[in-house]
């Protein structure tokens, strides 16, 4: 197992395709690891050297006390790209993972070389909406993120998508049923206070965001509004709910490659 060592644990993470090729960084969404990017593999690691790592909280990664923020899962990036001497990368990051990448293109832009955002917002919920979640996961524990398994399927996929592919719903979900509770709560807390909505226009990296027609978590209003904020960034749209990556799989992996090529 591959790990950094950061202060406080280790962070995992899996450094695949050809040596020499540029980096692309991807970061998971709230409640998966590092296995939710496994339908893009084939085609990333075509054209570029692939670093995945569980969000601090996820995963193999280490779980400290919370609450956790985005510019500490952002630092965690950094640390790991040090690690590696990685100068610079592109960045994709899905719901969660796509604060992660507004926070490094904001506060680290000299580290980013073109940045993808999927199904994420400047500001994603509400306390009103973090708020019991995380006192319930934290009352519940392992029952509880068993419970939000089954409730997020509805929120992660179309109908359709997941009648025609128990398996691949499976495999996804599966990942937030044995995701610690108390790195979930930690992560819930840090998406809760996230909010970029006042610093997208100082993002300069040449941005594509990723939407899902079906998403009811980040709409594409909300990749709408990133788009009218950063300049020049494009924005595309999929028949897919939350988690656009698995649902839209090669039509997903294509339209990627072709902007960070570009």
């Amino acid at each position: 197992m591959s790990v950094v060592q950061l202060a406080d644990g280790d962070l995992h993470y899996q450094l695949e395709g050809p040596a020499g090729a540029p980096v692309l960084v991807l970061s998971n969404s709230l409640g998966t690891d590092l296995h939710m990017w496994d339908a893009q593999m084939t085609a990333f690691t075509r054209d570029f050297q692939v670093l995945r790592y569980d969000t601090r909280g996820h995963g193999q990664s280490l779980v400290t006390d919370g609450p956790y923020s985005i510019e500490q899962n952002g630092r965690d990036v950094l640390a790991l790209l040090d690690h590696l001497d990685i100068a610079q990368a592109h960045f994709c990051g899905l719901s969660m993972g796509g604060l992660i990448g507004q926070w490094l293109a904001i506060n680290a832009p000299e580290r980013i070389v073109r940045l993808v955002l999927c199904n994420t917002a400047a500001k994603i919920g509400t306390p009103e909406v973090w708020n019991p979640r995380i006192d319930g996961v934290l009352a519940g524990g392992a029952q509880a993120m068993r419970d939000l398994r089954d409730a997020s399927i509805s929120r992660w996929f179309t109908a359709d998508f997941a009648e025609a592919n128990p398996g691949q719903v499976e495999h996804i979900v599966g990942m937030l049923a044995q995701t610690s509770p108390e790195g979930y709560a930690a992560n819930c807390a840090a998406v809760r206070d996230a909010d970029y909505r006042e610093q997208l226009g100082a993002i300069r990296a040449p941005t594509l965001i990723v939407c899902g027609s079906g998403d009811p978590v980040t709409t594409p209003e909300h990749g709408r509004f990133m788009q009218a904020r950063i300049a020049g960034a494009e924005l595309v749209e999929f028949h897919a709910a939350h988690l656009s990556n698995v649902q839209a799989g090669d039509a997903f992996s294509q339209r990627v490659v072709e902007f960070l090529r570009a």
